[in-house]
């Protein structure tokens, strides 16, 4: 019975669903395991290999990816920019939605002035670029792994808290809150204990599609030399050398940005299908 039901389940997964999440596992596996499986020290010189292309072999290693201008290993390379820019988009993630869903909650639930005071920041928040605001922030705090962490994640959190505000209009309301209420519970377990599972699905959703969005932010910042500093392997670094060597090294550009569009489509792809599951008004559109 229980092989029927998830059979089942299986035949509802879309098999686009199936196939970028074969390839995030498969990038998030390299990327733990990138200590492991890259071929030599991604930070190692060449000065005589440089610019290699694809099929390089030297000294008994094959660089199958090639190599940049200082002869390292595009393949190692890559390899560990997948964890800098999976690292980074987690934490970053993590930081906007612990910041803007307790902001949110707390705005919805206490209204009036602190009401007022929150949403306005929002407001200001949101109608200054993020990007633009997160390159000024890192040009003043200077780059750094940590730094960029926070910058991605304090500029990002306005979206999450307007979605948190709106459910927690919705879910205050409800009969089961107001008998907690009566209980004698307090605003912090009502927010944290009740709200909070009650609008978890659509603070997931915001999640999935900022998480790609902070994959490239990092890339970006990265690829104009504000965010991860050499000789840390990050694929937007890799591409802003390989920009001055794209006519006769285009593998530089080539291999981290394939392996950055399909972080991101698969991540957005991903997370359309979580909307269409845990938001079943999303469907009918």
């Amino acid at each position: 019975m229980n092989n029927a039901l998830l059979t089942t389940r299986l035949r509802r997964v879309p098999i686009s669903v199936m196939i970028v999440c074969l390839i995030l596992t498969i990038i998030v596996v390299l990327a733990i395991l990138a200590p492991y499986v890259a071929p030599v020290d991604p930070s190692k010189q060449n000065l005589l290999g440089r610019l290699k292309p694809p099929g390089f072999e030297r000294g008994g290693i094959t660089y199958w990816f090639g190599t940049d201008d200082l002869g390292r290993d595009l393949l190692s390379r890559t390899l560990y920019g997948a964890g800098v820019s999976l690292g980074v988009a987690s934490l970053s993630v993590v930081v906007s939605t612990l910041v803007g869903v307790t902001l949110g909650m707390v705005a919805g639930w206490f209204r009036g002035a602190v009401e007022i005071v929150i949403m306005r920041l929002v407001d200001i928040m949101m109608s200054i670029p993020a990007i633009l605001l997160a390159v000024l922030t890192v040009a003043v705090l200077g780059p750094g792994f940590l730094k960029l962490v926070l910058v991605l994640g304090l500029t990002r959190w306005p979206r999450y808290t307007r979605v948190a505000y709106a459910q927690t209009l919705q879910v205050a309301n409800l009969p089961f809150i107001k008998a907690s209420e009566l209980a004698g519970a307090g605003a912090a377990r009502i927010l944290f204990r009740h709200i909070l599972p009650n609008i978890a699905g659509p603070i997931l959703i915001v999640a999935t599609a900022e998480f790609g969005l902070m994959i490239l932010m990092e890339a970006g910042l990265s690829f104009l030399g504000l965010g991860i500093q050499p000789p840390a392997a990050s694929w937007g670094a890799i591409m802003s050398v390989g920009r001055e060597y794209i006519e006769r090294a285009w593998w530089i550009v080539a291999f981290p940005g394939a392996c950055l569009f399909l972080l991101v489509f698969s991540v957005n792809v991903l997370g359309d299908w979580l909307r269409d599951q845990l938001d079943p008004r999303s469907r009918s559109r």
